[in-house]
């Protein structure tokens, strides 16, 4: 068993209610074949909860019930297969173009009984069209000038981007400031998740888009 603390049980209790024994076994896997196989380093072991699970995790209180969630470069799950867990309300759609992640993903799936998450091989921009997601996440994929161009076409012109970025959060909107317009996103804000929850809470670049305004 990966060990957590009193305060990361409290904050995993208040996220993930009464499927926190799924998250459990999620991190598990994370533990022993996600590092076997090289999604996760050794060295990540000890703060999975923390680091990891718990960071992505929260941001589930940005997304609004019901949605369609695309997870770009989804590899180890992170943070789809934690939305997926925290809100079965949510369908997910993980994105990832390697396949030794993708056959990991399925696994974990199968094994977890995740029956709102779909696994896709795909390259991000290889997927839109194929699906239309309502919010589209995506951890340490990319910087923001070119993380805005996989994320934002695949929500067919309506909808959120919600990535988890660190504190360089600002300077990357601003680079990405006129290619974020140019797709139509029509506001994009830093928040902080999470305060009362994570000893460190996470930073999120949120992007509301519509094209609809950008054509009236």
């Amino acid at each position: 068993m990966v060990d957590i603390t009193a305060a990361e049980l409290r904050a995993a209790e208040k996220i993930f209610g009464d499927r926190l024994e799924l998250a459990k076994r999620y991190v598990e896997h994370l533990a022993t074949s996600g590092t076997e196989r090289g999604l996760i380093g050794p060295r990540e072991v000890p703060r999975l909860w923390n680091r990891h699970v718990l960071n992505c995790a929260v941001i589930e209180s940005e997304i609004p019930q019901g949605s369609h969630v695309a997870d770009v470069g989804s590899g180890a799950g992170l943070p789809g297969l934690c939305l997926a867990i925290a809100r079965p309300d949510l369908e997910l759609t993980l994105i990832e173009p390697l396949e030794r992640r993708v056959i990991w993903l399925q696994e974990v799936v199968d094994d977890l009984g995740l029956d709102n998450v779909t696994v896709m091989r795909t390259r991000a921009e290889l997927a839109v069209g194929q699906i239309e997601a309502d919010v589209v996440t995506a951890r340490a994929v990319s910087a923001l000038s070119n993380l805005a161009g996989l994320t934002i076409p695949l929500l067919g012109g309506h909808g959120e981007v919600v990535a988890i970025k660190g504190r360089s959060a600002g300077e990357e909107i601003e680079k990405a400031a006129k290619t974020i317009r140019k797709m139509g996103g029509v506001e994009t804000t830093v928040l902080t998740v999470g305060d009362s929850l994570l000893e460190e809470p996470t930073t999120v670049v949120r992007i509301v888009v519509n094209k609809s305004q950008k054509k009236s």
